[in-house]
């Protein structure tokens, strides 16, 4: 009954269909673009800046516009980029790389081990503000840059000769291959820089280094890509022409979809799987993702400063329910932060996870109770989260169990995602948010560091200590099997403490129309366009 009521709210408050009639017409690309994909990109990129972004829209693109030592095949292995080859110390500490002697900009300078260099000091620099800089404390030096007690020349970065660039850890590192395809590790132009500044990352401006290059970008409406002929694999780049769609309501990128005008959709609605399915079922892929959904309470304020009130209300969500019905698209329900199918690591689990539904319940309210709500005294609460209808279905399903779970009045809020990422560094503005996290390699280190007390992206306020030791012990760590045991602990960590409620693991949801070929499925959910290939039969 209790499933049966929470989906009838949803469907009356949600409408998601999408009439075939309902499509908008016309296309994107000329004669002059040769052979185009169309792809959505989900939301507006903040920032087409490398070491400044810190969204996965952002980071499709960079994909295609530039890249980093090392890089990734349609399946996510990962293999030479720029860099041809490398070599590294017995201790693991020392890496040192040598690059393509044919690396080009999109400009037809050469890159060289300076640009590599110059990246990565910048993305350590407090003056770059990235939120991501700790991805790269395994770097010697790096941490304390970042903290502003060593200066960006401090980085364990050198230049051997224009071709070879050195790299020194602060501690073995067994991702560090796979983090050198993350954006923050990639070249920057130094010229343009020093011309530009922080806004060098506009067409016309922006100077990159991988297989396309910025050429358009139109706000809330499209971003173009060409061939890069400077690039150094150019003659396996099948595609001229790639435009980027910002496609934040996900209906009209179905719609779109349908009408011809996208080629490779970012995601599409949940409400809409078993009709893609059913009537699409050649072009729908839906794999497995290192992704996690999940919501975010801000620690640090009253009332969800109490331990006791975060736990009731995440063991007052029906996770399965969630997962099946309301996300309803292949999803699975997360009792815990790190997704299966990670490398080398089994995860952790809330230690009610296999509670059956009763004694969920009565803990969940016993919790509320002694955190001191009851039915005369609900407590009221805000839920932020960005425009988007799937979004807005599971919000106002978590909303009416907790309604119906524990009498909790909650108040919906949605905002666009460059002012969600905003009101997130706010904590007085915002409660409970809506969020998640996307592995940047393939490494449950991904999820756990983020949570380390002064890292960019912990935005709910979480603070241990022994958490904190736990992620040092971990960075040091050469056995597998003891450092997944220490991920592991740490992971329980961080959920014992209720700083964020997760309720779901991805997986990867895209439209491929029949004719665009080369797609691979992998968990790390990364399509280069560079990989793909459009063969139209009437080509």
């Amino acid at each position: 009954m209790q499933r049966c009521r929470i989906l009838f709210i949803v469907s009356c408050l949600v409408l998601s269909a999408c009439s075939p009639n309902d499509v908008p017409q016309g296309g994107a690309g000329n004669a002059a673009d040769g052979v185009v994909l169309r792809r959505g990109s989900g939301g507006e990129p903040d920032t087409l800046d490398p070491h400044r972004n810190e969204e996965t829209s952002g980071a499709d693109i960079l994909r295609d516009l530039y890249e980093g030592l090392t890089t990734e095949t349609a399946d996510a292995r990962v293999v030479p980029g720029t860099a041809e080859s490398w070599t590294v110390s017995a201790d693991g500490l020392v890496y040192t790389f040598s690059l393509r002697p044919d690396a080009r900009w999109s400009n037809g300078d050469r890159v060289i081990a300076d640009d590599f260099v110059a990246g990565l000091r910048r993305t350590v620099d407090p003056a770059t503000a990235s939120t991501y800089a700790e991805i790269l404390y395994p770097i010697e030096n790096a941490e304390a840059i970042v903290n502003g007690e060593l200066p960006p020349t401090a980085l364990g970065v050198r230049v051997l000769d224009a071709t070879t660039l050195e790299i020194r850890l602060a501690a073995p590192t067994p991702y560090f291959l796979s983090l050198l395809s993350h954006g923050t590790t990639y070249p920057i132009h130094r010229p343009s820089l020093a011309e530009h500044g922080n806004a060098f990352a506009r067409p016309g401006r922006l100077v990159s280094n991988g297989a396309y290059a910025l050429t358009e970008w139109v706000v809330q409406s499209h971003i173009q890509l060409r061939r890069n002929g400077h690039y150094w694999d150019r003659d396996n780049v099948r595609i001229d022409t790639v435009y980027y769609y910002a496609t934040e309501d996900i209906d009209a990128e179905l719609r779109r979809y349908r009408a011809g005008e996208l080629d490779f959709t970012f995601q599409f609605p949940a409400s809409q799987f078993e009709w893609i399915a059913e009537n699409l079922p050649g072009e729908l892929r839906n794999e497995p993702y290192i992704s996690t959904y999940f919501y975010g309470f801000d620690t640090t304020e009253p009332p969800l400063d109490d331990v006791r009130l975060r736990q009731a209300l995440s063991m007052a969500i029906d996770r399965h329910v969630i997962a099946r019905d309301v996300a309803g698209a292949g999803q699975i329900a997360a009792f815990g932060l790190v997704p299966s199918g990670v490398d080398h690591y089994a995860g952790a689990r809330y230690a009610w996870a296999e509670l059956d539904d009763a004694a969920r319940l009565a803990e969940a309210r016993r919790l509320y109770a002694a955190a001191g709500y009851s039915t005369d005294n609900p407590l009221q609460i805000e839920v932020r989260y960005n425009t988007s209808d799937n979004h807005a279905r599971i919000a106002i399903a978590v909303a009416a169990m907790w309604k119906q779970n524990l009498g909790v009045e909650t108040q919906l809020l949605n905002e666009e995602w460059k002012v969600l990422l905003q009101t997130r560094l706010q904590p007085s503005a915002w409660q409970v948010m809506r969020f998640g996290w996307t592995g940047d390699y393939n490494d449950a280190f991904t999820f756990l560091e983020i949570f380390e007390s002064t890292h960019g992206q912990n935005f709910t306020g979480f603070a241990d200590a022994e958490y904190d030791r736990l992620l040092d012990r971990i960075a040091t760590e050469r056995d597998t099997e003891v450092r997944a045991d220490l991920m592991a602990a740490a992971e329980r960590r961080v959920l014992d403490a209720y700083a964020v409620l997760p309720m779901y693991f991805y997986t990867n949801k895209h439209l491929v129309k029949p004719y665009v070929h080369g797609y691979r499925a992998n968990i790390m959910n990364h399509t280069y366009s560079r990989h793909l290939r459009v063969v139209r039969n009437s080509d």
